[in-house]
């Protein structure tokens, strides 16, 4: 657990925590707790049960691009409820909640224009009120009762009690958000990847240069002992002072071949040694 919150308070923890804040607040404004009506108005301007007989795509192109959400349930339906659920879903639009009766339509009207609970409340009121006028004969004809509300819109917006602008559905600012954090992460995570890519290439172009010089060293060193062993032959053990040379070279023999094992890559020094166990070889000690 220690770990965990020391991790979250580095920078990618910070991060971490601000896009999952953005994803849950996504979630709660994006409409993922939303019931069925509330998912419907959401994008369209028209709910209908089933078996309520009214063409609901029909219905939304008779009501256009109007602020005005029509929603048809079944006879006995709870309509207050259901005018509570579109709460948010249908935020700037007027909302007619209706079902069947026996002779007529049963009809709740609620406001969620801008102002509607303040300095509209009037406004909101009498929009409330009558935007289902004249419906009732239509009780069996349910898209003929939509045709008449819309009607009842466009007076009203006429009258200057509600907007006769259009409708607009935009995501939610939190999907702003997580779209722009996406595309920055993209942009980030392809600049890591290029400097890490650079920086990779960088530190491979340099162990090849160590590697190839190392080579080159080795190659050298190779050729001065080689002259060594070859002047220690020619030599033939006819001077004593040869016989402590050969033991000299077997002794940097080893010493070479445990800095091959420890990965050494210097040979300069032993090069040189080499080259004075010759110089011994042309000149008595």
């Amino acid at each position: 657990m220690r770990r965990l919150l020391t991790s979250l308070r580095t920078p990618f923890g910070l991060a971490v925590l601000g896009c999952l804040a953005l994803a849950g607040w996504a979630v709660l404004t994006g409409g993922a707790f939303d019931g069925p009506i509330a998912r419907q108005v959401r994008a369209h301007s028209v709910y209908a049960d089933a078996g309520t007989g009214l063409d609901a795509a029909a219905a939304e192109r008779v009501i256009g691009n109007r602020r005005l959400v029509v929603v048809l349930l079944r006879e006995g339906a709870d309509l207050r409820a259901a005018c509570g659920a579109v709460r948010g879903a249908a935020d700037g639009t007027l909302v007619l909640v209706m079902s069947r009766e026996t002779e007529g339509f049963d009809t709740y009207g609620c406001s969620r224009l801008a102002g509607h609970d303040d300095e509209h409340f009037g406004d909101a009121f009498v929009a409330e009120t009558t935007i289902g006028d004249g419906i009732d004969p239509f009780a069996d004809r349910p898209l003929d009762a939509v045709k008449v509300i819309a009607v009842n819109y466009d007076r009203l917006a006429k009258a200057g009690i509600v907007p006769a602008g259009a409708r607009t559905i935009s995501p939610s600012l939190p999907r702003y958000l997580i779209a722009a954090a996406a595309i920055l992460a993209v942009l980030i995570g392809s600049a890591g990847l290029y400097l890490g890519a650079r920086r990779a290439g960088r530190l491979a172009a340099g162990r090849r240069e160590r590697r190839d010089a190392a080579t080159d060293a080795r190659t050298v060193l190779s050729a001065a002992m080689a002259a060594v062993a070859q002047r220690i032959i020619d030599a033939d053990g006819r001077a004593k002072h040869h016989r402590r040379v050969a033991a000299d070279y077997v002794k940097l023999m080893e010493e070479i071949a445990a800095a091959d094992r420890r990965g050494e890559d210097d040979y300069s020094r032993f090069t040189e040694r080499a080259e004075r166990l010759a110089g011994r070889l042309r000149t008595p000690a």
